[in-house]
């Protein structure tokens, strides 16, 4: 007798959660960046513009890809992205939302006091009915355009960094925070 189709969707979405669950490292076991990966970041954040010191964006790029490995231990990562979410929302994990994944990220880099480099923020997702918002830090030369930085995304691999120039990023539409907050607020005034 076959199974009804909920009952097979409900236990096919079970078999590849728990399947993925297990596939996803402890966090204490994630790959620590090498030096040339850290390296690589560096060099871009440094080609950010003519006035960036190589120093800071060493420095920023050695704490991008190291900090959120300890974040990862302190959020008790064990599950992928979404899955951590849906445990962060339902309080069985402290923290771990890709907004504050950026927080944690922006405040350890603002720790620094960079001269040379700026923070930013973007969202992406938040006019898709389909898709969940996601937060991330976008670095800049001071001064200039979101759109000109590098992103910063230690969320969507679980604590490992994603990086890549904000326009090159095939995963997410950013836009600016400020932006994203403007069209929200108005959206609500408008209501």
């Amino acid at each position: 007798m076959p199974l009804p189709r909920r009952l097979t969707a409900f236990l096919f979405l079970s078999l590849a959660l728990f399947l993925a669950a297990c596939a996803t490292p402890r966090p204490e076991d994630l790959p620590r960046p090498t030096q040339s990966e850290i390296a690589a970041l560096a060099d871009e954040i440094h080609a950010l513009g003519p006035n960036i010191d190589a120093a800071e964006a060493a420095r920023a790029a050695a704490i991008a890809y190291e900090y959120p490995l300890r974040l990862a231990v302190e959020y008790q990562v064990e599950d992928p992205p979404i899955i951590h979410n849906i445990k962060v929302n339902q309080g069985l994990k402290p923290r771990g939302l890709c907004y504050q994944w950026a927080d944690d990220l922006q405040a350890r880099l603002a720790q620094e006091g960079f001269e040379t480099l700026e923070l930013q923020r973007a969202i992406a997702n938040s006019q898709s009915a389909i898709r969940i918002e996601h937060s991330t830090v976008v670095i800049t030369a001071p001064g200039d355009s979101m759109y000109d930085g590098v992103v910063l995304d230690p969320w969507r691999n679980g604590g490992r960094l994603y990086w890549g120039k904000v326009t090159e990023d095939d995963a997410y539409p950013w836009l600016p925070r400020q932006e994203v907050f403007a069209s929200k607020r108005a959206r609500l005034a408008a209501r």
